[in-house]
């Protein structure tokens, strides 16, 4: 009798991963689709030489060509300086929403969120408009007096960096602003409790229990940073060239698919990286928008 029990719940559970398959098989279909398969076609192409055969020269010409270098270099460079910036105007934009009541806070969250109502193009045209050299700022700037030429505001890293800022500065915001929320009062009022001013008791006791938040916003605006193409382009003016501006410029101008290919492999293995080493600090579930202690 045991045995005749043991086969049917063998049955039973053999019927039941068959059943969660089936259920799970259409979205492992599109993932396969339009995450797997134009990966492994991305790989292949890199593989390809010019004259078609398969061979490492593609990313050979990488290590070799000093310019592929600085240009790896200058996207993590402005990447990092981004997310540095965010950082350090995201956080007390964050802390000052968590400590509203709800009710306030989310009418002041909308002025967060606002600008995913504009496309990012719209959104760096009016930046071009106001720091060119005869944008509103400049314009605005000389005939008040504070100077007599107009800045080169634009097409420099200065401008790029501002331009990707404004964009980027939501997604720190949000994730962090979510971990504060999370953040048991009673803590500090147990440090306050134990003789713990505001200010020992924010760095002693809220500044770490945030950190998981921050982490997981700065990972993001990092990562989205290193894939930037339109800020970079537009408001950089050929100056600031980044991995995505190399691929464009490698594939519009030059028509050249495996020098293309083998840069975007590099930088998904640089951000594949990235992800590994932060979710040694913090689990992914809480990067991609998860909840996690």
């Amino acid at each position: 009798m045991s045995a005749l029990n043991a086969d049917e719940l063998r049955r039973d559970a053999f019927r039941e991963r068959l059943a969660l398959f089936g259920l799970t098989l259409p979205a492992l279909v599109l993932v396969t689709i339009t995450m797997i398969l134009p990966i492994a076609w991305l790989f292949s192409l890199s593989l390809l030489a010019d004259d078609g055969s398969i061979s490492l020269e593609n990313y050979r010409r990488l290590v070799e060509q000093p310019s592929y270098g600085r240009i790896f270099a200058t996207t993590f460079e402005i990447s990092a300086a981004a997310t540095a910036i965010c950082v350090l105007l995201g956080y007390p934009l964050a802390y000052l929403l968590s400590q509203l009541s709800p009710r306030v806070a989310n009418l002041l969250m909308i002025g967060v969120l606002l600008p995913f109502w504009t496309s990012i193009l719209v959104r760096t045209y009016a930046w071009l408009v106001l720091l060119q050299r005869h944008g509103l700022v400049n314009t605005w700037g000389i005939e008040l007096g504070l100077w007599d030429e107009p800045l080169p505001l634009v097409y420099n890293p200065g401008g790029t960096l501002l331009g990707m800022v404004h964009i980027m500065l939501p997604f720190l915001i949000l994730p962090l602003y979510g971990s504060m929320r999370a953040i048991d009062r009673n803590y500090l009022k147990a440090a306050a409790n134990l003789g713990a001013g505001p200010i020992r008791a924010f760095w002693q006791v809220f500044f770490p229990l945030s950190l998981p938040g921050l982490l997981a916003g700065s990972t993001i605006v990092f990562i989205l940073c290193l894939g930037f193409y339109i800020t970079p382009a537009m408001l950089g003016g050929g100056k600031v060239i980044m991995v995505a501006n190399r691929v464009a410029n490698d594939v519009e101008l030059f028509f050249n698919w495996g020098a293309a290919s083998a840069l975007g492999v590099v930088l998904l293995v640089a951000t594949m990286i990235v992800l590994a080493v932060a979710s040694r600090l913090t689990p992914l579930g809480r990067i991609f928008g998860g909840h996690g202690p």
